[in-house]
């Protein structure tokens, strides 16, 4: 009995001061997460004070590059505060938690094992009773009630250091778009190409010609196929696979192109032109309402979307010649908002670039609004998806596959990727999704044999069957607000990144691995292109390399004096990037750096460009252009 007397003792006294280690502990962390708040709400974390007179000099000096790159210095210093302090809030919240929990276990054993009481009468046992019930009422009370302020602080510190840095980051990007004006460089002689395009796109076979009612002036407009004879740049066409089609090929059918992969199909594209001139400019036009989505388009036909917080509407124009066909308005939705979400200036109400499959263009919208309409502007069908809730605004792009409508859909309460049927809008499959909020856009490639949607969002890459929406792998490694779409090499390797998390290479399968990784140059926006085993990465910051796709390492670098929004595209041979000035930076999809020309187009712009017939069609803050030669 002395033995077991003893040890009950010295569990007593262990599980005594666990408890107060673990009471110390919770209470430091408590302190420390309400000194974190008063800091945030005293002194502005992220110095936006610092920024503004950065910015107030350099419109006093616009032509002061030292100046410009301090000032991207110090937009990347405070978004490295912004994931820090967000961190160290999160990461608090959860050690307070732990510690009350092992708080409360430690007495809990505690008072436990105390040995039985002595013998009382019966009015101080009622008495003792009494008093330990209001004990316990009272110290449950204002624990629950620490927790409760504790945790409610944490949420307040997260929500106002996200609202600081969204300020200051917008303040930064207003800063580096004020930039001098671009030289334009005369265009070189294009080298002979050494080696043939080994995959020729055929002709299709004559289509009748199809009746346009131009609804503005009823005149009948002939419906043109376009003639079919491109070649495919430098990506290899497996024969036997059916994805991307001849007939998605010949054309420029979603953002970034057919599969969102950042590839043309086409040939003879110019390379230079000038906008302050009209030198190659055939057509220019202004869009009624201002997007950030890219045009896409099919046939004789280029589709837009626009949207603000009250109107939501799609654009057809006739590519030749710049006139807008008809405007298709979404209104009337069924389970639709009353009110539009708040989305970001930078991102707005319309960035999802809309799709198509030849017969209906298909768009979506910040509010959950997903329509489809016909080649003559008519609502085919529409439904609301749920209003996203995504602090930025939506702008994940679509893509058609066969009868398939492909939509990522990662936001806060409710990540999943879902096929709707092109021809109903009815949900054909849908697949929910551990991830966190995604702004990038999904990518359809033949992997393998099968057909696979393959999308990047914190933690992980993950591929689905495209007909099932079945997972088919996924690896986790990545982090952070998600942007930049994959890219696919020819062997099926998967390259993605992020901002402040790494640039991956991918061996997909049932149990996929990391290749190799690096850390030097990363994209918050642009998505990579790859051209053979050239990978193209693009920085918001004006940064440009290549690495080798097999081993990663960099081949070269480029320094630019404005940033990057849009994404490079494959395109004849050369990469086409357009900065945020307007400037389209052509260059050699090669081994070292070659420039091709550095047409300016006279107008800011953020959209990726689109390709059809020796044509560039690219949608700037205002207008719709199409250069050719």
């Amino acid at each position: 009995m002395n033995n077991k007397f003893k040890l009950r003792k010295t569990n007593q006294s262990l599980w005594k001061n666990i408890a107060i280690v673990a009471g110390i502990f919770s209470f430091i962390i408590c302190m420390l997460v309400l000194v974190n708040y008063m800091q945030i709400n005293r002194i502005d974390p992220v110095k936006t004070e610092l920024i503004n007179s950065l910015v107030q000099r350099l419109e006093e000096n616009p032509n002061d590059n030292q100046l410009r790159e301090q000032i991207r210095e110090m937009d990347l210093l405070v978004r490295k505060a912004y994931f820090t302090n967000q961190w160290q809030v999160k990461a608090g919240g959860y050690l307070f938690l732990l510690g009350v929990i092992v708080t409360a276990i430690a007495l809990q054993m505690f008072y436990a094992g105390k040995q039985k009481p002595p013998e009382v009468t019966e009015s101080e046992q009622e008495n003792i009773i009494l008093f330990k019930e209001k004990a316990r009422k009272w110290i449950g009370v204002g624990g629950f009630g620490l927790v409760a302020i504790t945790l409610l602080i944490a949420f307040l510190t997260h929500k106002e250091l996200g609202n600081k840095f969204t300020q200051a980051a917008m303040v930064a990007q207003t800063a580096t778009e004020e930039s001098s004006d671009v030289e334009v460089v005369e265009p070189v002689k294009e080298e002979v190409k050494e080696e043939q395009i080994e995959e020729e796109v055929k002709k299709e076979s004559e289509k009748p010609t199809e009746p346009v009612v131009d609804e503005k002036k009823d005149e009948v407009v002939e419906k043109k196929e376009p003639e079919i004879k491109k070649e495919a740049p430098t990506k290899k066409v497996t024969s036997g696979v059916s994805y991307p089609t001849k007939e998605m090929m010949a054309n420029f059918p979603a953002f970034r192109g057919a599969g969102g992969q950042g590839v043309s199909y086409q040939k003879n594209i110019p390379t230079y032109w000038d906008g302050a001139s009209g030198k190659n400019v055939l057509w220019k036009v202004q869009v009624p309402i201002h997007a950030y989505n890219s045009p896409v388009i099919w046939g004789d036909k280029l589709f837009l979307s626009g949207a603000n917080a009250t109107q939501r509407e799609v654009y057809c124009y006739d590519r030749n010649n710049g006139k807008l066909l008809w405007t298709a308005k979404v209104e009337g939705i069924a389970g639709s908002p009353a009110k539009s979400p708040e989305v970001t200036p930078d991102t707005g109400h319309a960035a999802s670039t809309v799709t198509t499959d030849g017969k209906l263009v298909f768009a979506m919208f910040a509010n959950g609004d997903v329509i489809a309409v016909d080649f003559n502007g008519k609502q085919q069908w529409a439904k609301n998806l749920g209003v996203p809730d995504n602090h930025y605004g939506h702008s994940s792009s679509l893509l058609v596959y066969q009868d398939k409508l492909v939509v990522q859909y990662d936001h806060k309460k409710s990540a999943r990727v879902m096929a709707l049927s092109t021809a109903t809008g009815d949900e054909l499959w849908s697949t929910k999704r551990k991830v966190r909020v995604s702004w990038a856009s999904p990518v359809i490639a033949q992997i393998g044999g099968s057909t696979q949607v393959i999308l990047a969002a914190d933690p992980n890459v993950a591929s689905y069957d495209v007909n099932t929406g079945k997972e088919l792998w996924k690896l986790d490694c990545i982090t952070g607000e998600v942007g930049p779409s994959v890219a696919v090499g020819d062997d099926g390797t998967v390259f993605a990144l992020n901002e402040y998390a790494s640039l991956v290479a991918i061996k997909p399968g049932e149990s996929p691995e990391v290749l190799w990784e690096a850390y030097d140059y990363l994209s918050d926006v642009p998505s990579p292109v790859i051209s053979g085993d050239n990978l193209i990465i693009v920085t918001s910051y004006g940064a440009v390399v290549c690495y080798d796709a097999k081993s990663g390492e960099l081949r070269w670098e480029q320094e630019f004096d404005s940033g990057f929004y849009a994404s490079p595209i494959l395109a004849d041979g050369n990469v086409y990037l357009l900065d945020r000035d307007g400037v389209m930076h052509i260059f050699k999809a090669d081994k070292e750096y070659q420039e091709i020309a550095a047409p300016a187009l006279g107008e800011k712009s953020d959209m990726t460009p689109a390709f059809a017939d020796g044509r560039v069609y690219i949608r700037g803050e205002k207008h719709l252009y199409c250069i050719g030669k």
